[in-house]
């Protein structure tokens, strides 16, 4: 990349000058005596690194650099310090989270050290955020376009997946989950039914009343998602979410007949949206039953076949959904 930038910080002009002379040249440098100052610089540009004294009459400069932090809290900060006590450093770097502190007077050359080491941690999270991001672009493709295989498979299922996600996502943020359990959740109403690509088209478009052995075809899917998902080490708990969803809280579903807290609250949600919009949807062997009968249809199951605790979060939120049903915008 270009040179990096440096916004350096201290009240006092010489200690701000030899400062600007131990690292011109190689980096791009912005000097200023206020921390005030120095904020609204912030405001404005960014950083990849910012050195700072410690004892300053406006602000001090852990004060300033956790101020930094907040602000900008991919860049770095360096703290400059006459300070010796050790509790007071480590103090200050736990609470403006810095990178290192330096004794003055500091060895020019040292701290020429520091802060290439200093920029070179933050090249490298740099480089970890990007191919981070990178791969779950292109995770985010491949289950894209699991999910049009899926429609493609079956016209009458087309968008499917995508509602699901959408009524899962709304009931499981309803119920208060983290982030990150409502992202598993997402993952999940997206491939909940992926094992589908190896049941029969046969049964899948047949009209009439299914046999025992061809229902039992149709419940294999679950099997053939876990198959095709169970090597993928970060879909662990995404996975058990798919084998449970169509376990019902009174114990009588399939493929384990557990019940009640046993089944992932994941899953729980998942089979509340599953059912909602199956009973919404036209299907070969039904037409579609308007919104507010399918909610009384699920409210009605509550206890027995759903999660309770789900069911209530879903009425919470079905007006939400209904709105954006109606708009078009899950179609």
């Amino acid at each position: 990349m270009d040179k990096y930038s440096i916004l350096l910080v201290d009240d006092e002009e010489d200690n701000l000058a030899l400062l600007y002379r131990t690292l011109r040249g190689t980096y791009n440098l912005e000097r200023t005596t206020s921390p005030l100052h120095a904020l609204e610089i912030l405001k404005e540009k960014s950083f990849e690194l910012v050195i700072s004294d410690h004892k300053m009459p406006e602000m001090d400069g852990v004060e300033f650099l956790k101020r930094v932090q907040e602000m900008r809290p991919d860049t770095m900060r360096i703290l400059l310090t006459a300070y010796s006590d050790a509790n007071i450093l480590i103090d200050a770097i736990n609470y403006a989270k810095i990178y290192r502190y330096v004794k003055k007077p500091y060895n020019p050359e040292e701290l020429q050290l520091i802060v290439s080491a200093a920029l070179e941690f933050y090249q490298l999270k740099h480089d970890n955020d990007k191919l981070i991001e990178d791969l779950k672009e292109l995770f985010s493709g491949t289950i894209k376009a699991i999910m049009e295989a899926l429609d493609a498979k079956d016209s009458y299922t087309s968008g499917r997946s995508k509602r699901i996600t959408f009524y899962s996502i709304k009931i499981a943020q309803q119920l208060g989950l983290s982030a990150v359990d409502v992202g598993k959740v997402e993952l999940a109403g997206m491939l909940h039914d992926i094992g589908m690509i190896g049941v029969s088209d046969e049964i899948l478009y047949k009209i009439d009343e299914l046999s025992q052995e061809e229902y039992d075809e149709i419940k294999s899917h679950i099997a053939y998602s876990v198959k095709i998902l169970e090597d993928i080490k970060q879909l662990k708990d995404v996975v058990e979410i798919i084998k449970c969803h169509h376990e019902n809280y009174d114990g009588t579903g399939y493929p384990e007949g557990i019940s009640g807290e046993n089944i992932p609250i994941g899953a729980r949600i998942i089979s509340v949206a599953d059912s909602f919009d199956s009973i919404v949807s036209d299907r070969i062997y039904r037409r579609k039953t308007n919104y507010e009968d399918a909610l009384k249809e699920i409210v009605k199951n509550a206890g027995t076949q759903f999660d309770p605790i789900v069911v209530k979060a879903f009425e919470e939120c079905f007006s939400e959904i209904v709105t954006a049903l109606s708009e078009g915008e899950q179609q």
